[in-house]
């Protein structure tokens, strides 16, 4: 059926694809990539949006009578140029309102047919780099001559007059393909100052970006709401009127949501990928959607890389059996560093083999002189070797089927320009094996390894005595994947207390993904906890890996992640470490977000909520009300003023009466009356003891209008047991210590409870302590409240999502 009904509350959007598919056809067979604005309204009369004005091709080489120039109605009619390569035609005076008069049409037609290409012309060779591909390298005469013989003529389009000309009262809609990502939808601010609205207006204020395969009109709606542009369209600003409804907007979404998915790189049936569908602006007359202006370029359908065996993962995060190529019998290099340390991990020596002519065996392991000599197939194969190598060893671990997984460590494979070749050519043997339903997965190239506390091995080719000591007791129920192997460690050594059960270096993406491995860990039962770095996505990857952070929120699993690559410079600096390519930063951070991860903006904010995730997935989190305790008022003072940001906000919780009426009790009872006024921030003042501290934090956390505490343990205060030293009457040793009593609070407590110790060096071993308890410990109070606040806010869309799934659930 070639119709798509879609209903959102009243609204409902017919969607004529076998129109839309014979527009594309036609443009195709005249040598086309790109419609023409008249055909763009066509598409949109067959997507079922708002009719668009009436409108009349002029074309070059016509002649027109009066009776022909007079259909349209009203005192003005706007005429613009239509030709295939002109994509900005104000610019190059190919807009004009003229009065609705054959003789002033006539006149202007004439006049831009001639101005339009030299202005065009003018225009390329003040920017070469900007000419469609059939200009470069004309110049001059034979420039404008080439513009002039693609100018198909003038559309003459019906005038109609706005409701409002103020700022923000114009509309962007589009959707395009992205590299990473498949389609995304924008929408906000419209009109020529767009991208200027988008670089002045804070984050997400001018703009709304999504997933297409990940949302719909309605929720689409929802996020579009909080924009600037919604609100001056709804009248919500002092002096406006609403000028369209919900209905319309919702409608108008839920068309260009769903011919983004159907003409998409993911959906395998599809004749036609839309590239880029724009209409900038919609204006508004009398409570009409009016489209004046609209792009569209589109590509045949392409192919795609075979699936990976992703099932296989398993086998490489926990293998039976291990085999390694690259472990010198003389020397301490990468490859007997890792056999070394996969030994050291507890994995047994009698399960590991290594490829190694000349040798019997090595370190009490085995050797065989080739992959054709191994006596099991086995799970898990690392590669150790020199890059130049690493072709020949591909194709004959496919060959030979010898291993279920391979870890490609070597770097050099892809990341400069003489190893692309080599590297095209391990990819390309690797998808033909798995085109064919055999080939192990390969994880890399240039990647460090695994450390999977699970599977009992190490593959990290640093050495013990640099590695970062693991944190004491259990691991987490936590994965770290990172792009960066370098990125990893580093976190680790800065934040021993990160203590993951896997810890996951991808590298180049030669054959798993990010998305792979994420997909992975949201289905695993030992896992609440995912943190990713990424640096580029593969193909289509990028919505592989939302859809996996989906999956894992479903699971309600936690997910942090941090990319890279924000700027043009940190673009070319990532492209340059990985191979993969930096995509556009704000489509990745909206798409990512809307799936359900919570987004780092910072190596700190990302230690940080790694940190917050590990001991928190556990707590119930209700809303955003926080209470606040500390003994001294500047700290108190600033957890207030740190409660707003550009990606959270928090309010300060009302105390229940019974909450107050305890706390008053039990200033009183310790001889603070005097001194502690009842309120949230709650400052117990620097005579308050560490029972005090922890029976406030105690009573703060079980009021039901709190959904979290932050509490500042001032470690200066004189009486507070907060030192080291075993032999003073202060130490932290101590069984009435905060340390100890919050080891005994914190398992009682199901609302979330943070903590600050804001002093120097020698309060070290206390923040240690503190986080062995289980509180997670920051050394100011601003970060604190702002870590955890982002915490809850991505908590909260994250349960948001899940209602939302439960909701479809019962729909269907």
């Amino acid at each position: 059926m070639s119709d798509a009904y879609f209903a959102f509350g009243s609204v409902q959007v017919e969607i004529n694809f076998e129109a839309i598919d014979a527009l594309f056809e036609r443009a195709h067979a005249q040598g086309r990539d790109s419609l023409f604005e008249y055909e763009v309204y066509d598409l949109l009369k067959a997507s079922g949006a708002e009719t668009p004005p009436p409108c009349v091709l002029l074309e070059r080489s016509g002649r027109f009578s009066d009776e022909q120039l007079s259909v349209l109605s009203g005192d003005k009619v706007v005429l613009k140029i239509v030709s295939p390569s002109i994509a900005h035609k104000t610019e190059a005076g190919g807009v004009r309102v003229v009065e609705n008069r054959p003789d002033a049409i006539r006149s202007a037609v004439r006049r831009m047919l001639y101005e339009v290409p030299d202005n065009y012309a003018a225009a390329l060779e003040r920017d070469p780099g900007s000419a469609p591909e059939p200009y470069r390298g004309l110049t001059g005469e034979p420039l404008v001559e080439a513009v002039t013989r693609d100018l198909r003529g003038v559309l003459m389009v019906q005038f109609m007059e706005p409701d409002s000309t103020a700022f923000g009262n114009e509309l962007l809609v589009g959707i395009r393909k992205t590299r990473e990502f498949g389609m995304v939808i924008t929408a906000g601010l419209g009109g020529t100052d767009t991208e200027l609205y988008a670089e002045r207006f804070r984050k997400g204020q001018a703009l709304t970006i999504a997933s297409t395969a990940l949302t719909d009109g309605g929720r689409f709606f929802e996020l579009f709401r909080k924009t600037i542009s919604y609100r001056k369209l709804a009248g919500l600003t002092r002096g406006q009127r609403r000028i369209v409804t919900d209905e319309q907007l919702i409608e108008c979404f839920s068309s260009f949501i769903d011919m983004a998915n159907h003409y998409s790189p993911d959906n395998p049936d599809a004749p036609f990928h839309i590239e880029e569908l724009e209409i900038n602006p919609f204006a508004y007359a009398d409570y009409l959607m009016v489209p004046l202006d609209g792009l569209c370029r589109f590509t045949g359908r392409s192919g795609v890389r075979a699936p990976r065996p992703v099932e296989r993962i398993a086998k490489l995060l926990k293998p039976s059996s291990i085999g390694i190529v690259g472990v010198s019998a003389s020397r301490m290099n990468f490859g007997r560093i890792i056999l070394k340390n996969v030994l050291e991990a507890g994995f047994p020596a009698e399960d590991v083999r290594l490829v190694k002519p000349g040798e019997t065996e090595i370190d009490g392991v085995a050797c065989v002189p080739d992959l054709k000599s191994l006596d099991r197939r086995l799970d898990l194969f690392v590669v150790a070797v020199g890059a130049d190598q690493v072709p020949a060893l591909v194709d004959e671990l496919v060959a030979l089927d010898c291993a279920e997984s391979v870890m490609l460590i070597p770097g050099g494979l892809g990341e400069t320009a003489e190893s692309r070749e080599r590297a095209a050519g391990v990819i390309a043997r690797i998808d033909e094996a798995h085109a064919a339903g055999a080939g192990p997965v390969f994880l890399g190239g240039n990647c460090m390894g695994v450390v999977s506390r699970p599977g009992h091995y190490d593959t990290w080719f640093i050495p013990e005595e640099k590695l970062p000591p693991l944190a004491p007791g259990d691991h987490q129920r936590a994965a770290f994947i990172s792009q960066s192997g370098a990125f990893m460690l580093t976190r680790l050594s800065q934040c021993p207390f990160l203590n993951p059960a896997y810890m996951v270096s991808m590298g180049n993406q030669t054959d798993l993904t990010l998305g792979d491995m994420v997909s992975h860990f949201a289905e695993a039962d030992d896992v609440d906890v995912i943190a990713v770095y990424a640096e580029g996505f593969n193909d289509l990857d990028g919505l592989n890996f939302c859809r996996g952070v989906r999956r894992a929120v479903l699971a309600g699993k936690d997910v942090v992640f941090y990319k890279a690559g924000r700027t043009p410079e940190g673009k070319s600096a990532t492209s340059g470490h990985t191979a993969s390519l930096a995509g556009d930063y704000a489509v990745c951070e909206s798409c990512v977000r809307q799936a359900g991860a919570i987004v780092a903006h910072s190596f700190t904010q990302f230690e940080n909520l790694f940190m917050l995730a590990e001991r928190l997935n556990g707590k119930t989190i209700g809303g955003n009300r926080l209470a606040a305790v500390s003994g001294a008022g500047f700290e108190a003072v600033g957890m207030a003023d740190s409660i707003h940001g550009d990606d959270y906000s928090m309010t300060l919780a009302p105390l229940a009466a019974g909450t107050r009426e305890a706390l008053q009790d039990l200033v009183a009872a310790n001889r603070l009356a005097g001194l502690v006024t009842v309120t949230n921030p709650l400052d117990i003042t620097p005579a308050a003891d560490d029972h005090v501290h922890a029976e406030a934090i105690r009573l703060l956390a079980t009021d039901p209008g709190v959904d979290a505490v932050v509490a500042g343990l001032v470690p200066m205060s004189p009486v507070m047991r907060t030192l080291a030293d075993p032999d003073t009457p202060m130490t932290m040793e101590d069984e009435r210590s905060i340390a100890a009593l919050l080891a005994d609070l914190l398992p009682q407590l199901d609302t979330p409870v943070i903590g600050v110790v804001d002093g120097g060096r020698q309060y070290d071993p206390l923040v240690d302590r503190l986080k062995q308890a289980g509180l997670c410990t920051f050394r100011t109070s601003d970060q604190a409240v702002a870590a955890l606040a982002q915490y809850m806010d991505g908590r909260l869309n994250a349960a948001r999502i899940r209602a939302h799934q439960i909701s479809d659930d019962v729909l269907e």
